[in-house]
């Protein structure tokens, strides 16, 4: 599902005006990147239930904030680093959407963590944990738990300290795994349905890591109550989601994301200019997401 984004020039026999009078060069092809201005946007939500969206909503502000491009441009994923090579985004669509499509991880002398989301997570909440990577982590890490139970989440301790919230559908959970430290996933969300043989579909599902100020920012960005932009049933259980016609369209969406990607250009200029951000290393080669054969 295309989302309105920039989108930057390309190879092209020919010539054609998009909105707001930018001439481009485009191949004589029809291509999802043109959707935006050509479809009905819809309302939807609650956000959790609502799809996976337009993965350029996370790609293009990464590279928007300098992260660097080391795709192979004949194999169809995206590899990013960031400027000082410690963090690494891996987007590698599958054929079954509760696969682990994107791979993050980040190795240093202060953390160590690797963290994977299935196809159905929306990227405006996925957004959540790659937007704070934009920003130094805070001394110290903010609680999980008031975040969810702020929204109406219920949360529980077992005896061997294990936690679980979860949304008031019955559908969404945010865990944490009493586990040891280092590249162990400790944090998880899942919504899960039952399939009414006594088990449960995966409708998407996230293996966190152990960096709790991204695992704040992810659970804020997943109770924001605010709709998510979709198509007419382009949600993966439209029986779950609301959704209203009427909302922001084309030019307004395209707005929007501007105006993101300016937000995290400005994030990286000021975390550069105050000496925040940690240092390149002298290696070239980015700190590769972990290498996972055929994910289920």
């Amino acid at each position: 599902m295309a989302h309105p984004a920039l989108e930057g020039p390309r190879p092209a026999p020919r010539h054609r005006l998009h909105a707001g009078g930018v001439l481009n060069h485009r191949p004589f092809i029809s291509i999802r990147a043109d959707e935006p201005h050509s479809r009905i946007w819809f309302e939807t939500s609650p956000r959790h239930l609502a799809g996976r969206g337009d993965p350029r909503h996370i790609t293009q502000a990464l590279r928007a904030a300098g992260w660097s491009n080391h795709s192979d441009p004949d194999y169809p994923h995206v590899i990013l680093a960031s400027p000082d090579q410690r963090c690494a985004l891996a987007l590698e669509p599958e054929t079954e959407s509760y696969s682990k499509w994107w791979r993050i991880s980040c190795t240093g002398d202060d953390e160590n963590w690797y963290a994977q989301f299935g196809g159905n997570t929306p990227v405006e909440i996925l957004a959540g944990f790659t937007d704070a990577l934009l920003s130094p982590a805070p001394e110290t890490a903010p609680d999980v738990w008031p975040i969810l139970i702020a929204r109406g989440w219920t949360h529980v301790r077992d005896e061997r300290g294990h936690e679980i919230a979860e949304h008031p559908d019955g559908i969404m959970q945010l865990r944490r795994w009493n586990t040891a430290t280092g590249w162990d996933a400790s944090w998880t969300a899942a919504a899960l349905l039952p399939n009414g043989l006594g088990g449960q579909e995966t409708v998407w599902e996230a293996c966190l890591g152990n960096a709790q100020h991204l695992v704040a920012a992810f659970a804020t960005a997943l109770v924001d109550p605010a709709p998510v932009a979709r198509a007419e049933f382009d949600v993966p259980h439209s029986s779950l989601v609301t959704q209203k016609p009427h909302g922001r369209q084309g030019d307004e969406l395209a707005k929007e994301h501007a105006a993101r990607l300016a937000r995290a250009r400005a994030t990286a200029v000021r975390h550069r200019r105050t000496g925040l951000t940690a240092q390149p290393v002298t290696s070239t080669t980015p700190a590769a997401p972990v290498a996972a054969g055929r994910r289920r």
